[in-house]
């Protein structure tokens, strides 16, 4: 088999255009000793690295055209678990065909991948050959590249750190057109930079990411607990025992809640349980009625993938609210009967179709343990709004575009997950949220920037190195990118006014949103990916 070096010279020999000559002189997978020890395996074909080449040459050529003509430009992938709306652009750099899994190298335990790649087509690729990657965010839906430039979080966090941590390098096209690697060894500041900071420093176009070795099973814990402090003390406890793999919590009120606890085993207990099937119960209720029938911590054996894909079904909680907004029976029966529509890919295209989804609350917010407790009595006492999620995080190394608290950059945060109903009302609306960011700075705390933001600009750059972030961006020429704060604030008076007015009520008229927002997610076809899914039953 050719090496990757031979097989791009080949390509350009053969008249493929010009661009692609330009890329493959200082082409990262050409020039890496890495890639190249990695095709003397000769594991992977000339095929998908020329495929490959072929892609990242057109993207380059799109955004050296930019470049060219001063004009910024935005990403597109063709899917998104981000709760923020698209802001309007006319000029786009279509990534959407990085959908591929390049390479498994099972020696070394790394896998090459394009940004598009979901998790469950990853988790598929790797548990093949025994292998997994350490961190695998809940969701099937969300792509490598998402996770790299987003801020991902679950449920291994505590032990691995974010999931753009786990990555061994990336191969970007900066703003200019030039293709680069960028590791901890090459292009260091980039690599660490890029790490959160929602696509505004180049576009992604490959990721290395690390293995760990695969089990069959996850021995699952559920501690049944009866105060908010007791649940946040358990986790704290839990993350400094070395034999865990996994833990996160679920507080379903003020005094009750659930702490799980997991590793990974070959073993099985007499209890196996999955999670991915119509009549399978959503993974939630199944640890409700589990810590509300015993006073004791259960024990049961979940297939990895089931496990690590468990809140697929009914987007941890957040699809209740689909039967809620309709006024539909929620039992056993009704979820069989609408399991299509279910699944987090249909969710959240419904959510992006459908104008009713601006008055619902979608955010992640990472406090010190130590108040944790303080803002879950806010949102009790502000919104009501419960299950709330709670995922322990190891922080990522300062400076940082994803949460973190500056006097105790070392100590571990607590997530907490707030999905639930907003006031209706417009200006309440906007104003519970701007209560929201209060409260979690005065707490030490950070939101995640997937959502809607509504600091100003000033405010929202006090939480975050900004001399640094620009030094990068300019440094690594990315000012025909839109900045992460043109990205993620919400203008306080555009969104009352497009929720406002004769035109705001007919969009928000019940059913006609979510009658639309379902329409759309059946003409996507994505509920097809849940059906197709190769890692269910483990």
């Amino acid at each position: 088999m050719k090496s990757v070096q031979q097989s791009f010279q080949s390509l350009s020999k053969s008249g493929t255009a010009s661009v692609v000559s330009r890329v493959s002189r200082r082409h990262p997978i050409v020039q890496s000793s890495q890639f190249r020890t990695i095709s003397n395996q000769k594991i992977p074909t000339s095929k998908s690295f020329d495929a490959h080449h072929q892609a990242v040459a057109r993207i380059s050529a799109a955004v050296k055209d930019f470049h060219r003509r001063g004009e910024r430009f935005r990403i597109t992938h063709g899917s998104t678990n981000s709760t923020r709306r698209s802001k309007k652009s006319k000029n786009f750099v279509d990534t959407s065909e990085l959908s591929n899994v390049v390479h498994i190298d099972t020696e070394a335990r790394i896998a090459i991948v394009e940004p598009n790649v979901p998790m469950d087509r990853l988790v598929e690729a790797t548990l093949e050959h025994g292998l997994v990657p350490p961190v695998v965010m809940d969701f099937p839906g969300i792509i490598v590249g998402g996770g790299y430039a987003g801020t991902s979080g679950e449920s291994s966090s505590f032990k691995h750190g974010f999931f753009d941590r786990t990555l061994k390098s990336v191969e970007m096209v900066l703003a200019d057109g030039e293709v680069l690697k960028a590791s901890s060894v090459e292009n260091s500041d980039l690599f660490h930079g890029a790490a959160g900071a929602v696509g505004t420093m180049g576009v992604t176009t490959l990721a290395e990411l690390n293995l760990v070795k695969a089990k069959k099973y996850v021995r699952t814990t559920y501690h049944p607990v009866h105060s908010v402090e007791e649940a946040i003390r358990m986790i704290e406890k839990s993350i400094n025992d070395p034999m865990l793999d996994f833990v996160d919590g679920i507080v379903f009120s003020k005094d009750k809640a659930a702490v799980i606890t997991g590793y990974m085993t070959d073993r099985s207990t007499s209890r196996i349980k999955n999670f991915s099937d119509p009549w399978d119960p959503w993974f939630y209720l199944h640890v409700q009625d589990t810590v509300s029938r015993s006073q004791y911590a259960v024990t049961e054996s979940i297939p990895l993938a089931e496990y690590l894909f468990r809140y697929d079904r009914g987007g941890f909680w957040v699809g209740k609210s689909a039967f809620e907004y309709f006024r539909f029976p929620f039992n056993k029966y009704t979820r069989w009967w609408l399991d299509d529509f279910l699944h987090t890919r249909m969710l959240y295209t419904a959510l992006h179709a459908s104008p009713n989804a601006r008055p619902y609350f979608v955010q992640d917010l990472a406090l010190p343990f130590s108040t944790a407790s303080s803002f879950i009595s806010h949102i009790d006492e502000t919104l009501s709004i419960y299950p709330l999620w709670l995922c322990p995080l190891r922080q990522s190394p300062l400076p940082t575009m994803h949460p973190h608290h500056v006097s105790s950059p070392s100590s571990p945060l607590l997530n907490i997950g707030v999905w639930g109903w907003g006031p209706h009302d417009p200006r309440a609306f906007v104003a519970a949220n701007r209560e929201l960011e209060k409260k979690v700075r005065e707490l030490g705390g950070m939101k995640w920037l997937y959502a809607q933001t509504y600091y100003g600009e000033e405010e929202f750059w006090s939480m975050f190195d900004r001399e640094w972030y620009e030094g990068l961006r300019e440094k690594y020429r990315a000012k025909g990118l839109p900045s992460v704060w043109d990205k993620v604030h919400v203008d306080e008076e555009s969104e009352i006014r497009a929720r406002g007015g004769w035109r705001g009520w007919v969009k928000g008229l019940w059913p006609l949103p979510g009658i639309y927002g379902i329409w759309k997610a059946i003409r996507s076809g994505t509920y097809m990916e849940a059906r197709r899914a190769k890692w269910k039953g483990g």
